[in-house]
């Protein structure tokens, strides 16, 4: 997979934090099967779960393919944002 971008992927999901492993085990089994019809496009990272929202991370060709693995998966992408720069403790030094 060249050239992908990096993404940060607001979902709305009512009551997502309340999910158990089982649960999420089969949401991200969806998500898998969605990521499976894009397959070199679109590369999963990895999603911090919250009281009612998911935070995606995702690389992929565009924020077109983000959407599409969105409407695939039947999970909301109700913001998308491309990373500009990654930032970290050890910026500070140089």
């Amino acid at each position: 997979m060249k050239n992908l971008k990096r993404y940060v992927i607001e979902r709305n999901i009512p009551g997502v934090g309340q999910l158990n492993d089982e649960q999420l085990r089969g949401a991200a089994a969806t998500s898998n099967s969605a990521l499976d019809k894009l397959a070199g496009k679109v590369q999963w990272v990895q999603s911090y779960v919250v009281d009612d929202k998911t935070f995606c991370i995702y690389l992929a060709d565009s924020e077109a393919t983000v959407q599409e693995h969105a409407k695939l998966s039947g999970f909301p992408a109700n913001k998308v944002s491309e990373v500009r720069e990654i930032i970290d403790p050890m910026t500070a030094v140089g």
